[in-house]
């Protein structure tokens, strides 16, 4: 499932071609995703003008003059394409339709705007803006973990006396929101605490110093356009590069990056999830 780092490089790249334009035509191609697509979806974007482009943890929200906002998430599978349009260095004209394109959005300005999902886990929703924090995927997220609220006292407060491992307690969206398994790994092993490590047991300074560790991790994965990991590509089709800049995930049996170390990454299953470390540098 794209993480925090994927989505908001999506958001990033529809931006340009959203932002300020009106959606001259919606096409619905079937009745939901995960979830049915509310009433007459097509007719309400129809015509719209998007006032802009928000990121909450994992879902795009796109503002809209009619003073709805259309929430969108990827799923395990969705992805989001751009076409009609210079992106870059390239112009991507229109493809022919694909047999999982099932929400086309045909801007003002001749971009299109496709949302594939092979396997229809992803979700579309309309709510009236300014309503969502009451929304039902929204409303119990924690703070997002590049915002102000997110902070040492915060984080230090939320783990104290938890007797979940630090690994699922970070996957919790109600404590952050917008981590998911990849960048987690990736945090722990920065800061040398073991996933299976009890979050309650962890002194306060460690605790503490996963907050910088968290954004930086994100910071970088953002700038490398995310992780191409399956389904995932940005926006403009191409692939994200942060994966060739993994120290731990999906680096099981490889040597540890750190100098001198000579211990191998190894793997752990933690709720069904592959937890990646180094036994060694990680306690």
């Amino acid at each position: 499932m794209p993480e925090l780092p994927e989505v908001e490089t999506v958001r990033r790249g529809l931006e340009p071609v959203m932002t300020g334009h009106r959606i001259a035509r919606a096409e619905v191609r079937r009745e939901g995703l995960r979830w049915p697509f509310p009433e007459r979806m097509a007719e309400r974007l129809t015509g719209a003008t998007v006032l802009g482009l928000r990121r909450r943890s994992k879902y795009i929200l796109a503002d809209l003059d009619t003073n709805e906002t259309c929430l969108i998430h990827l799923g395990m599978s969705g992805r989001i394409l751009i076409s009609g349009t210079t992106l870059g260095k390239f112009h991507h004209e229109h493809p022919a339709t694909e047999k999982h394109d099932h929400v086309v959005l045909d801007m003002d300005g001749g971009a299109r705007i496709t949302l594939n999902d092979a396997r229809r886990f992803g979700v579309m929703d309309l709510f009236t803006t300014g309503t969502g924090d009451l929304h039902p995927l929204i409303a119990a997220l924690g703070p997002e973990p590049l915002g102000n609220e997110f902070n040492e006292g915060y984080l230090i407060a939320k783990l104290a006396g938890k007797n979940t491992p630090i690994k699922s307690a970070l996957l919790d969206q109600r404590i952050v929101a917008g981590l998911g398994n990849i960048y987690v790994c990736e945090a722990l092993y920065r800061a040398g605490i073991h996933p299976a490590r009890k979050a309650g047991r962890i002194s306060a300074a460690r605790i503490a110093s996963l907050v910088p560790i968290i954004r930086d991790v994100l910071a970088e994965a953002i700038a490398a356009g995310g992780s191409s990991l399956r389904d995932y590509r940005q926006a403009d089709g191409e692939l994200g590069y942060f994966q060739h800049t993994f120290r731990v995930y999906d680096q099981e049996g490889q040597p540890c990056k750190t100098p001198e170390c000579q211990a191998k990454i190894a793997r752990i299953v933690q709720s069904g999830r592959s937890s990646f470390y180094c036994p060694t540098c990680q306690r």
